[in-house]
Parts: structure tokens; sequence; C-alpha cells
């Protein structure tokens, strides 16, 4: 999507979403040079910006108590089986593999994010014993893998963002909720 479309989206519609502000971001990180109207269309959006006009919706913060737990503990079986022999696991692997069976444990603040993991100790614990076992077994019995795999890599929260609203748009073009 050009600058000049997601300026005249967000005037018609009176808000600027963090999709559309990351696209602006990713077109201008990317253009060796915007053109005039490019300029105008961010003077524009600016203009509107700063008088109200348009309206910056915030991104929201989360994150997922299940992951904190279900890497702890994969790191600390692994590190038990690494200890008394000679197999090196991949916890990455371990813990993405657990993650895709286990349910989401979202939290926006931090008596949230408590209220999660006390909730996933006393309902969750076994579950989450269980599929990072299976996924330890599961790792143990994998070939060697192919050498030219690459991890993801480091990523900051804006990089993420930037691959999932690609994907989206790849996938669901022009689908956005209004509120």
């Amino acid at each position: 999507m050009s600058i000049e479309k997601i300026v005249e989206q967000a005037l018609q519609d009176g808000y600027l979403t963090p999709a559309m502000e990351a696209e602006v971001a990713r077109i201008c990180d990317t253009a060796a040079e915007l053109s005039i109207e490019e300029y105008m269309a961010l003077d524009r959006l600016m203009g509107s910006l700063l008088t109200g006009e348009v309206v910056a919706v915030p991104r929201k913060q989360f994150i997922n108590v299940m992951e904190e737990l279900v890497l702890s503990e994969a790191i600390a079986r692994a590190a038990q089986i690494e200890a008394t022999s000679d197999r090196v696991l991949d916890v990455g692997d371990i813990a993405a593999y657990a993650l895709n069976r286990l349910p989401p444990l979202y939290a926006t603040t931090e008596e949230g994010a408590n209220y999660q993991r006390q909730r996933a100790k006393e309902e969750l614990h076994d579950l989450i014993s269980r599929q990072v076992s299976e996924a330890i077994a599961r790792n143990l019995e994998q070939p060697e893998l192919d050498p030219t795999r690459q991890a993801l890599g480091e990523s900051t929260g804006r990089d993420v963002l930037k691959r999932v609203s690609t994907l989206l748009e790849a996938y669901a073009p022009g689908y956005e909720q209004k509120p």
C-alpha cells in the first residue's frame, strides 16, 4: 500500500492503526528517496495527527505467560538430559512444539501476569509437563537437521509486527475491522 493510500484511509477513518503506521515506517525506511507526492502525503498525515483530525491507535502491550512457563520447563528438562548424556537438545524447537499444543495465557499488566502464572501452576502444570515431555521425546527422535536451516534470530517487536503485517496483507488484503 502506498503512503498516499494510507493517508487517504487515515483521513477517511479518522485513525491511524499500528499496521498503517508500520507500513508508513517500512516505506520510509526502504525508499532511497520519496517523491514530492509522498512527502506531501506525509505532511498531510503529520498535520492531521497534530490537529487531532486523525488519532493514532496505541499499540496494546501484552505477554503470553505460557511462553515463559514452557521455556523454563524446557530449559530445566533439557539441562538434566544434556548433563547425563552426550545429546544436545534444541530448546527453541521443544518450546515451540509444546506451545503449539497448549492454550495461550495472555496478560496486559503485571497483576494479570501473576494471576495467569498462579492459574497455570494450579490448573495446567501437568499439561505443560506432558507437552514438554512429548516435545523432548520428539526432539530426541529427530534425525540430523538440514545444515542450511536458519533460526528466526533476534527480532524486535517491530520486526515481528512487520512480518505479521506483511503476511496479513498478502493473505487477507483489505481486511481490517473498524471500531
